[in-house]
């Protein structure tokens, strides 16, 4: 397999049978890769530092996934259901059971769409306002865990990359 140098800059890595080959200088040679793997070990690793920062700053209200529920209510406002398991990539059960317990704690509220009895919408409660600020700043927090010693070309690629792998997931329909 010959390559030219194009190939490698325009990030054709992949074969006709999907294997993704590691491009050098010098040699040709196919790589087991671990993005899956590796992306796992960042998300239960992450999970836990979110949840540590949550506990450090005072915010014991709602753990990281009702955190990513609220997120997308203070960014979006009153949407639907299926909007935020759109939004999240929660499952509908996940997310129902999810919403019970915040509104139970009465972070959230449920508003029946009065042109569509089947519909309900979901805005953030008062007292889940009052811990935007708090979040926030927790985000940053993780961001500068997250990203420590990248460049800011590099976080580009590299969420450029990551927005490719989540197009190929939602394409699969699941």
């Amino acid at each position: 397999m010959s390559i030219h140098i194009s190939e490698i800059l325009s990030e054709n890595v992949f074969d006709e049978n999907n294997t993704i080959w590691y491009y050098s200088i010098w040699e040709v040679s196919a790589t087991k890769t671990q993005g899956g793997f590796l992306i796992s070990q960042i998300r239960h690793l992450s999970g836990r530092i979110w949840e540590k920062l949550l506990k450090d700053s005072g915010v014991d209200e709602f753990n990281g996934a009702q955190g990513r529920i609220l997120y997308v209510l203070w960014e979006h406002g009153q949407i639907t259901i299926s909007e935020i398991g759109r939004l999240t990539s929660l499952a509908k059960t996940t997310l129902t059971s999810m919403l019970d317990r915040m509104e139970a704690g009465g972070l959230i509220e449920r508003i029946p769409d009065t042109k569509n009895r089947r519909q309900i919408f979901v805005s953030v409660a008062q007292k889940a306002l009052e811990y935007r600020e708090k979040y926030d700043q927790i985000s940053d927090q993780m961001n500068a865990i997250f990203y420590k010693g990248f460049t800011e070309a590099e976080i580009a690629g590299f969420e450029k990359q990551l927005k490719r792998i989540l197009k190929n997931f939602e394409d699969e329909g699941v």
